[in-house]
């Protein structure tokens, strides 16, 4: 077990030096297609352009590939598995043939081993280790013709070349340039196509905007979908009745508690240019060999986690009855992982999502970005440290989250925590064509599908506000069904033709907030990234902008690919 580690980090070190010292052209700068963000859907998008006989350069700004997939978020969210064709399934088809090695088993016996997610008769898997999709996808990697450059940003204010609506260069902080005939913004903040002058927006759209039920604030209990179904939204992942939000309980002239909005919400319905909120997934385990133990931040505040400890107060019976859903215990979901870990992530009223301190992150400079992102952090851990050890914890809660900590074998140079901050949405591209509820639900249906979109309708919480009766709520939360498999417009992925007849842009796709909860799941920008690399290498062979592309030719050559289009039957 060691010995093969160990082989795989000495081939990661060699990828890595190669992808920057080697693997740029001496000769030129210049490529077919030049892919920003090494995220899932931006190394499909590379795997796809190497397949296809073109040049290619995956520009990745930190020193890891692989985004939230290799950052943590090993409980894949589908909602129908057969909608995932392509590379992104051989992903996870790789992921399988990883774990039915008994080698690559150190903590746990597979047999062992039970998650819901995963079906043995399936020829894929789909919950992971970090450090296993890193390796899986390095291997992916390998054998394709694919130039890589770590640790280089863009140039947010003057890294964008264009002539006329071509992008011809772009240009990073360091002052390293790249030419392109293509360029893929797989990135999850939208930099390069912000950068390159192509519309977009933050926020919530209005209900009215666009015909939908579940868009803009959503502070009812409940809402209907368009077909009539119910979306329990404030009422999960919220406060229990009688939290009192001020700083002294009762007194609204001491202040609220940190975390908590002046103001209530606005009208049902209402956009905004609120997002969801950030958190960071955790890869946790309770095996005392490879377990680290939450510590105390050294700022730690201890007001911030005021709520926590009076949300269990306020419970009127045993603890265990606070809640109909999740672990009746700790305020988070376990996801369970291979080799005796999880990926956890926020659940109930008060767990890691980071409400309200997120607002300003798609539009923030790179220093602010950290800063925002070390805030989630160092309010992250401060949270768990609490769960597992202060006093005004109930002690049931204690005993059972002190168990765990961080992995030894995970994210080694952070101590277990991982560098990627879950961007749930930042950026969302206004194109011709715009992915909303309707597509969800199966009332409109997009004629030029470059995949499937299948998980239900979701938001995290946006807002915390003092409701009605002086109690403390958040804001935001949505759980809807959609109707099926449906189709991701191509129009979807690609901008409007005045603004920009080069770039492609598979992750900040154009989708209203509420139809984007359904698309932004990471086996979908995967099935994105691939199709764009298609479209994007098809259209250099054609001479043409990639709107002009001839649709049934690029689903014609997808089909050959392996993705799916249309629902199975």
């Amino acid at each position: 077990m060691f010995r093969k580690r160990f082989l795989s980090l000495i081939a990661f070190i060699a990828l890595l030096l190669i992808a920057t010292d080697c693997g740029i052209k001496k000769d030129s700068n210049e490529y077919d297609v030049v892919v920003y963000g090494g995220t899932s859907a931006g190394i499909s998008a590379a795997i796809q352009t190497s397949r296809m006989g073109k040049s290619v350069l995956l520009i990745e700004p930190t020193r890891r590939l692989g985004g939230l997939t290799t950052g943590g978020l090993g409980a894949t969210d589908i909602g129908n598995k057969q909608a995932i064709g392509g590379i992104s399934r051989e992903f996870y088809q790789n992921i399988k043939k990883h774990y039915n090695d008994p080698a690559n088993w150190k903590w746990q016996n597979p047999d062992d081993y039970n998650q819901n997610r995963n079906d043995p008769n399936n020829d894929a898997m789909w919950t992971f280790e970090p450090s296993v999709a890193l390796e899986v996808y390095l291997k992916m990697i390998e054998p394709e013709n694919i130039n890589i450059v770590y640790g280089e940003r863009l140039d947010r204010q003057n890294g964008v070349k264009k002539n006329g609506t071509e992008i011809t260069e772009i240009v990073m902080e360091s002052g390293s340039r790249f030419r392109g005939k293509m360029f893929i913004d797989a990135s999850y903040e939208g930099d390069l196509m912000a950068a390159a002058g192509v519309s977009y927006v933050v926020g919530r759209e209005s209900n009215s905007q666009y015909g939908e039920t579940l868009n803009g604030v959503q502070a009812n209990k409940t809402s209907l979908t368009l077909r009539g179904t119910v979306s329990r939204n404030a009422y999960n992942h919220n406060f229990i009745d009688g939290v009192d939000p001020y700083i002294t309980k009762g007194d609204p002239s001491s202040g609220l508690l940190p975390f908590i909005e002046k103001d209530p919400p606005s009208a049902d319905g209402t956009g905004d240019s609120r997002i969801q909120a950030y958190c960071y997934r955790m890869t946790l385990t309770d095996h005392p060999d490879n377990r680290i133990p939450f510590t105390k931040p050294e700022d730690y505040n201890e007001l911030e986690y005021e709520l926590l400890f009076r949300n269990y107060e306020a419970a009127k019976g045993p603890i265990e009855e606070m809640y109909s859903y999740g672990d009746p215990l700790v305020p988070w979901i376990n996801s369970k992982m291979p080799n005796r870990k999880t990926d956890t992530n926020n659940q109930k009223g008060f767990s890691t999502d980071f409400i309200g301190q997120n607002y300003d992150y798609p539009e923030a400079s790179y220093e602010e970005r950290e800063e925002i992102a070390q805030r989630h952090l160092k309010y992250q851990q401060g949270l768990m440290w609490t769960l597992a050890y202060h006093p005004r914890i109930p002690q049931k809660v204690r005993d059972v989250v002190s168990q765990w900590g961080m992995c030894r074998d995970e994210f080694p140079e952070n101590n277990g925590w991982t560098d990627q901050l879950y961007i749930r949405e930042a950026r969302r591209m206004i194109s011709d064509y715009v992915m909303n509820q309707k597509h969800c639900e199966g009332y409109e249906i997009a004629e030029d599908p470059v995949g499937l979109g299948a998980y239900g309708m979701d938001s995290h919480h946006i807002q915390r506000y003092v409701d009605s009766n002086g109690f403390v709520q958040n804001e935001g939360n949505v759980e809807a069904p959609v109707f099926g498999p449906y189709p991701v417009s191509y129009r979807s992925v690609i901008p409007k033709k005045s603004e920009c007849s080069n770039l492609l842009v598979p992750v900040c796709l154009s989708a209203t907030h509420i139809a984007y909860g359904s698309i932004r799941m990471e086996p979908v920008f995967m099935i994105l990234g691939q199709s764009a690399a298609t479209a994007a290498c098809m259209a250099i062979d054609k001479k043409t902008v990639i709107q002009e592309l001839e649709y049934q030719e690029l689903k014609s050559q997808l089909l050959k690919d392996k993705q799916i289009l249309a629902p199975v039957q």
